[in-house]
């Protein structure tokens, strides 16, 4: 049994709890882009990356994600529609 000012070290204290690799850490911008985007080389300064980059980010469980991706989804989607819509109206007279 140790003394009262002796402090006996843990066993679980001689683990290595240091980074396994070099990567960066998740939170640095860029860690979120689709492996399909970094083989055409898309990182997260560039503005498409970036857009790619802050989506890949959203986490689905999150209840202001969601609204963000529905936000995203019809700020990127309205063009198509206003266009679709007058391709319509070109065509119908």
């Amino acid at each position: 049994m140790a003394a009262p000012d002796e402090h006996p070290e843990p066993a679980w204290d001689d683990e290595d709890h240091g980074p396994d690799d070099d990567t960066p850490p998740v939170w640095f911008a860029g860690q979120h882009l689709p492996e399909d985007a970094r083989r055409m080389g898309l990182n997260h300064s560039v503005p498409d990356g970036a857009l790619l980059d802050f989506a890949g980010r959203l986490d689905s469980t999150k209840p202001l994600h969601k609204v963000t991706a529905w936000a995203m989804l019809v700020v990127f989607g309205m063009p198509v529609v206003f266009y679709v819509l007058r391709l319509i109206r070109d065509f119908s007279g």
